[in-house]
């Protein structure tokens, strides 16, 4: 709804200068990623890659404020790194490997999209994902379990139970218009309010929802100007 009303609210007023300007490009980054886990795990970040396509269409410019959508179909890794302080030496990491797809509010203020120069930009919006793999790294002498902190042991080797994930994703960034296409670069922060494992009474974990920060480079290219 948040998107269709960038758009078609604003177009109904007509307050602004309406647009027709579809991009398209892809974009490549790194996500510095998390899982907030009840009971506690300790961690630190994992760190993973994020490509993909995407698809911008402005629809409106009103004062210096231009009104667009933005769609994205990335493959994202995320996951956890423990931090595992119980004298055993051992280290724990696991990489999740999902498919995502970001529906983004794009506001943008600054130089007009038409020419050339630079503009901020906001995104904002709901993000959809599948679970397509993932991979458990063990390091250390022998691995011991007996001491972990309060004796939280359960996510080991436990396979992932709710493939589908979503939430809310939100960045900022600067955008250079030129006359071979759009180069952005955008911080984004990405809050999980699904869980990836079943988080009934009877379950081990109350909750296993993943976040991330991101950074991002996109490039789009003028398909409609």
């Amino acid at each position: 709804m948040a998107l269709t009303l960038t758009c078609s609210t604003s177009a109904m007023a007509q307050l602004g200068e309406l647009r027709g300007e579809l991009a398209l490009g892809v974009n490549a980054g790194m996500n510095m990623s998390k899982v907030d886990f009840s009971p506690r795990i300790k961690q630190k970040n994992q760190s993973g890659m994020s490509f993909g396509l995407t698809a911008r269409y402005m629809c409106e410019k009103y004062f210096k404020m231009m009104c667009g959508i933005q769609a994205e179909l990335n493959y994202s890794q995320r996951g956890w790194n423990e931090l595992i302080e119980d004298g055993s030496g051992n280290t724990y990491n696991r990489v999740m490997n999902y498919v995502e797809v970001p529906l983004l509010a794009h506001l943008a203020f600054g130089k007009d999209s038409r020419t050339r120069g630079m503009k901020f930009f906001l995104n904002m919006g709901p993000q959809f994902a599948y679970f397509i793999s993932d991979k458990e790294n063990k390091g250390g002498e022998e691995w011991n379990t007996n001491m972990r902190p309060n004796g939280v042991i359960h996510q080991y080797g436990k396979e992932v139970e709710n493939k589908l994930d979503y939430g809310i994703v939100a960045g900022a960034g600067l955008e250079l218009s030129t006359g071979i296409g759009h180069f952005l670069v955008e911080g984004r922060y990405y809050y999980g309010l699904g869980d990836f494992y079943h988080n009934a009474k009877k379950d081990e974990f109350g909750r296993s929802g993943h976040s991330y920060i991101g950074v991002r480079l996109t490039y789009l290219y003028d398909i409609i100007k």
